[in-house]
């Protein structure tokens, strides 16, 4: 980590992988809810515009709910010190 001087202007954050990657697992994780609700379709109707359908409510319903739960969390000490650095306090 590197130390910030006074005359020095807050040098720029490089996020972690982990950080980079978060928004590509929860597209993940809903595009794997709407595949098994549209399989789940597939297999029962035999329609494939139902599991298209079914494919898509899903998707989006799962990435609603996901991103509020995640804007709901608290964050923990660490990234609370890494916003802070951040916004430069």
């Amino acid at each position: 980590m590197t130390k910030k001087t006074p005359d020095m202007p807050n040098p720029a954050h490089q996020p972690s992988r982990s950080d980079r990657l978060k928004p590509a697992e929860l597209l993940g994780i809903s595009g794997l809810m709407g595949l098994f609700i549209a399989g789940t379709i597939l297999l029962t109707t035999r329609d494939l515009i139902l599991s298209a359908i079914g494919f898509g409510v899903t998707f989006i319903v799962a990435l609603v709910v996901i991103a509020m739960l995640v804007l709901g969390m608290k964050p923990n000490a660490s990234e609370q010190t890494d916003l802070d650095e951040q916004n430069g306090h």
